[in-house]
């Protein structure tokens, strides 16, 4: 049998480089998925985590008639929550160790700058 009849079995190393590329392509864009998946959930927690805080303080402000008073709860897993009240209006901050840069902010009454009401706004 001469040389030319063989026949050989199996993948060219070019097939198999042009496979690994592909394979390399799909992992880059999933992983790049799942990171912007898991910022919206942090976003999510600290905007949830506000308008708990929110409840709260009208609920202080219903038995107390103020603002003053008003302690930040604990936040979720990461999130650091900040409130300052007054006699007749009160702003809240929260920030996530895993978006640094990012505030989320709410806040309500007439002496303070208010977003829409019950609306935390992330910046």
């Amino acid at each position: 049998m001469s040389a030319l009849m063989r026949r050989r079995t199996g993948f060219t190393i070019i097939e198999l480089l042009i496979v690994v590329l592909i394979i390399g392509i799909l992992a880059s864009v999933a992983i790049s998925k799942f990171g912007e998946s898991k910022r919206r959930a942090y976003l999510t927690a600290m905007k949830s985590d506000l308008r708990g805080l929110a409840t709260m303080a009208e609920s202080h402000f219903t038995s107390e008639s103020t603002y003053a008073g008003v302690s930040a709860p604990q936040g979720s897993d990461g999130v650091t929550l900040r409130f300052t009240g007054t006699t007749s209006g009160w702003s809240a901050t929260a920030t996530h160790v895993g978006v640094p840069g990012v505030e989320c902010t709410m806040a309500a009454g007439s002496s303070l700058a208010a977003n829409a009401p019950g609306e935390p706004v992330c910046q």
